[in-house]
């Protein structure tokens, strides 16, 4: 548990790859359970555009806008006092231009207080925009293997399988650490390709679905708590089952109002 007087910086991040201590890494999308988490003392809150999907209920990333992200950064961040803060960017706020890039994640600090950014990718051009940013000043979270925004182009299944994937992921890890990122997000890759780019690189990897040989590992928060409980992959590991905690709560509510129950004197002015 956290008391919350000391904050996770991007050194504290970087020290503890290289002293083997793991990262623990979840996904919030509100003051609530940015509090709950932060208490709970993990090293990082990532505000996901995952919030497309287990808030909006989208069937992807792809409908969140720059505006969103913003507005759930800012709420999360008012709920922090501990963890590193990192906002995810949404799908075309930093891909057509490096100067779009720039922009648009300078606004995310600038109005969500944020640590940092993520962005997903390892090309050429990826590895261009994040030397730009962090030039700038600004610190990026890299992501490799499935990346959401390219969901359209990859389909949501493991990556690395091909030949020449795991050589190629291997080469754009350490291009991105030399663009300046300070941790790359390893999704849905078998775990000898994922052990392969955490040796490869000094900076930490954080995996979700990638095995046990990452820096750290990363969950969305309503997936762990089981909250979203149609949604199981095999990666998944389910620490709670909010979901039927709260359907008990919310029947055994209703069926109180119904019969007179509630609210009763104790509860009444």
């Amino acid at each position: 548990m956290s008391d919350g007087s000391k904050r996770v910086t991007l050194r504290e991040i970087a020290r503890k790859k290289k002293e083997g201590e793991k990262l623990v890494v979840v996904t919030a999308y509100d003051v609530l359970f940015a509090r709950v988490v932060d208490a709970a003392g993990v090293d990082i809150v990532l505000v996901g555009d995952s919030v497309g999907n287990v808030v909006a209920g989208f069937d992807s990333t792809l409908p969140v806008k720059l505006d969103q992200m913003i507005y759930h950064g800012a709420a999360v961040r008012r709920g922090i006092k501990h963890a590193l803060l990192v906002v995810d960017m949404p799908f075309l706020s930093y891909q057509a231009s490096v100067e779009r890039a720039i922009l648009n994640s300078g606004r995310v600090l600038q109005e969500t207080l944020a640590d940092a950014v993520k962005v997903e990718g390892g090309s050429p051009e990826m590895v261009n925009t994040v030397k730009a940013l962090t030039r700038t000043g600004i610190p990026v979270m890299a992501h490799l293997g499935f990346t959401p925004q390219s969901v359209r182009t990859l389909g949501m299944r493991i990556q690395g399988k091909e030949h020449g994937d795991a050589d190629r992921m291997v080469d754009e890890a350490k291009a991105l650490e030399s663009a300046g990122a300070f941790s790359i997000v390893l999704e849905l890759l078998p775990s000898d390709v994922a052990e392969r780019i955490t040796s490869a690189v000094t900076i930490p990897t954080i995996g979700i679905g990638a095995g046990p040989h990452c820096d750290g590992q990363v969950l969305v928060l309503p997936d762990l708590l089981g909250l979203n409980d149609g949604f199981a992959p095999k990666f998944l590991k389910k620490y709670a089952n909010i979901a039927e905690t709260a359907r008990e709560a919310v029947s055994k509510y209703a069926e109180e109002v119904r019969s007179g129950v509630y609210p009763d004197a104790e509860h009444s002015n």
